[in-house]
């Protein structure tokens, strides 16, 4: 497997951008695609995205910085391409984000692709209550096992920000939890 670094140099060279992107998806896919299914809820609005993100990342390389990670950059893109989509969506159904998702969460049911338990639909009903913000945190810290300083990066906010929403997130979750 080749290095972060000769990644990065392969992807940027015209002649070894084709196996060298193969190579980056069949690392990062799976990765990007629960984070995004965390966000988007439907399997195949999470492939869609995914495919958004993956179009993006090729189309964009030339212009990453390497001032971080490339799964970093990579995972930042599927967040903004998830809202984006998730806005999207909301705006054409006419109804806001919060209600949107509470849709989605409620839909799980149906969903074939979702082998999830009652607790886990649960889970995914009361992290869908919470604002943008502190669901990606959440999810990014909870199911993800990110380190702060990693989330940091990726949504460009403090450390502390993030800790605090974190905070109000759990707390929000338990609330939610108990008293359904």
């Amino acid at each position: 497997m080749l290095e972060e670094q000769e990644l990065i140099q392969a992807l940027k060279n015209k002649s070894t951008q084709e196996s060298a992107f193969r190579s980056l998806m069949s690392l990062y896919k799976e990765r990007l695609y629960w984070h995004i299914r965390k966000i988007v809820i439907s399997h195949d609005d999470a492939d869609d995205v995914l495919q958004n993100t993956f179009v993006k990342v090729y189309r964009n390389i030339d212009n990453f910085k390497e001032d971080s990670k490339i799964y970093s950059w990579m995972y930042r893109i599927a967040t903004n391409e998830s809202i984006t989509f998730i806005n999207k969506r909301a705006k054409q159904k006419a109804v806001d984000i919060t209600e949107y998702q509470q849709q989605l969460a409620d839909s799980l049911h149906a969903d074939s692709f979702y082998n999830g338990s009652e607790i886990q639909i649960l889970l995914q009903k009361a992290i869908a209550t919470l604002p943008q913000k502190q669901q990606l945190v959440f999810n990014m810290k909870y199911f993800d096992e990110m380190k702060y300083s990693e989330i940091s990066e990726i949504l460009d906010t403090s450390i502390g920000a993030l800790k605090a929403s974190y905070f109000h997130a759990v707390k929000k979750i338990e609330k939610f939890v108990t008293s359904n």
